[in-house]
């Protein structure tokens, strides 16, 4: 297994690469080592999709819980991972320290820092604010023993506040505080897409979304890095939901036809477990 510098180092030089570097989003460790097994060279946690498998939504997970699940999705393969750690489980930039330092302790390559307060009525930290929890963690991601790749998220598109101009101000803000990687989830338009990536010099994440442009059109924007987020973990539980609805309504069992691909895919990922 790589050292956690190493796994960080290889994980920047993703985001180099031709193509644009796509970051599926496990929800626990037998996704994990599925993914890994179709040939994705990096991974991200996705913090509603662990959140369900405990039964919760999202936001209602500790630090501690967080932490301790991107430790075992770190372990679970040789692949860099990044996680998704909210709002760094702090509004001050002191807390958001702690938690990049104790990102880097569970061994992960890159975490990302959001500017959503987790309070809808006032969902965004104002923009001054925002950027000094970003420098605090692009900090603690380069000045300890370990470095830590660095995601700085702008929220404004997930939590009503359509706003390209200032998003793209807070990203380069962010940029101009340390991060590494700039990311606007919610994003659907191909000319935004191609507004902030011009607008900034780091890589750009983008969500994909349904109504969002294709991998083939990103790449072609300029774009270095796509994530699905939650999704795979929500099309998951909508295969169990439409099979057990069947199940349970009709006393039919349509749904098995992608049971041999998913036992296929289990015995190819789990052989050799560890």
């Amino acid at each position: 297994m790589p050292t956690q510098t190493q796994a960080a180092q290889r994980f920047l030089g993703l985001h180099q690469a031709a193509s644009p570097l796509l970051l599926p989003n496990p929800w626990d460790v037998g996704s994990a080592r599925l993914l890994a097994s179709l040939g994705f060279s990096a991974l991200a946690t996705t913090s509603a999709g662990f959140a369900a498998t405990l039964g919760r939504l999202d936001g209602q997970v500790t630090r501690d819980e967080a932490l301790a699940h991107a430790a075992a999705i770190v372990a679970a393969t040789a692949l860099p991972v990044s996680a998704d750690l909210e709002n760094c489980f702090a509004d001050d930039p002191a807390g958001v320290a702690q938690t990049v330092r104790l990102a880097i302790g569970a061994g992960l390559a890159g975490c990302s820092v959001e500017d959503f307060t987790g309070d809808e009525d006032t969902p965004i930290y104002d923009r001054g604010l925002a950027a000094d929890r970003v420098a605090a963690a692009a900090e603690a991601a380069t000045t300890g023993p370990g470095r830590l790749i660095l995601t700085a998220r702008a929220e404004n598109y997930l939590h009503g506040k359509p706003d390209l101009a200032d998003t793209i101000a807070r990203l380069q803000a962010y940029q101009q505080a340390g991060a590494d990687v700039l990311y606007a989830p919610g994003l659907t338009t191909l000319a935004d897409i191609e507004a902030v990536v011009s607008s900034v010099d780091r890589p750009v994440n983008v969500l994909a979304l349904p109504a969002g442009p294709s991998v083939a059109e990103l790449a072609d924007a300029g774009v270095r890095r796509i994530s699905v987020g939650s999704a795979l973990a929500w099309a998951a539980l909508g295969a169990l939901t439409e099979a057990a609805q069947e199940l349970r309504d009709h006393g039919t069992y349509t749904f098995m036809k992608l049971t041999a691909t998913g036992r296929a895919a289990a015995q190819a990922a789990f052989r050799n477990p560890g």
